[in-house]
């Protein structure tokens, strides 16, 4: 990365477009829609935290999967402790500790899809990084559209269920 430019990077890249409607002859109620995206920022001296925010009129649903923290070029033999403020189950804001990294001994460690919910932000607490983060941006979008072929679909479905009513199984004769 060149000297002066911005130390925070949020590269996002489609990484996958899912649209699931019905699995295995159930009915899902509405169509969902699933993205997934890379995410990635540095923290270091200079860039000591970093937010990541998503607009409050979006109505979908956004996970940030964490799945590594690293120590990147540059980095001092120093112990670099990374903090992350997000909201708990009662919406109230708190800091906790993810990782403390040191070049000689932990340059780098794995959260396994560690998941948060947006906003977040990332503080190196202490050391002078730089500190790369990593991770997946997910957004689950449940369309309330519902258009005219499944409705017909569903319409057929219930006329046939009309047509073919259950018969009574029917007594074989002559067996013991």
């Amino acid at each position: 990365m060149a000297a002066g430019a911005a130390a925070a990077l949020a590269f996002l890249s489609q990484e996958s477009r899912v649209r699931a409607g019905g699995v295995g002859g159930l009915r899902v109620p509405a169509p969902v829609t699933m993205d997934s995206f890379f995410f990635g920022c540095e923290l270091s001296g200079h860039t000591r935290s970093f937010t990541f925010k998503v607009e409050e009129e979006d109505e979908s649903e956004h996970v940030l999967a964490l799945t590594m923290l690293c120590l990147t070029e540059g980095a001092k033999d120093e112990c670099n402790v990374v903090e992350v403020v997000a909201r708990n189950h009662d919406h109230q804001e708190i800091a906790v500790p993810v990782a403390n990294l040191k070049l000689s001994c932990q340059p780098m460690l794995s959260l396994d899809d560690f998941q948060l919910q947006p906003p977040v932000t990332f503080r190196l607490k202490s050391g002078s990084g730089p500190v790369r983060i990593t991770g997946r941006h997910q957004i689950v979008t449940i369309s309330n559209d519902v258009s005219e072929e499944e409705e017909s679909e569903e319409g057929s479905e219930e006329e046939e269920a009309e047509l073919c009513p259950i018969l009574p199984a029917k007594k074989q004769r002559g067996r013991p």
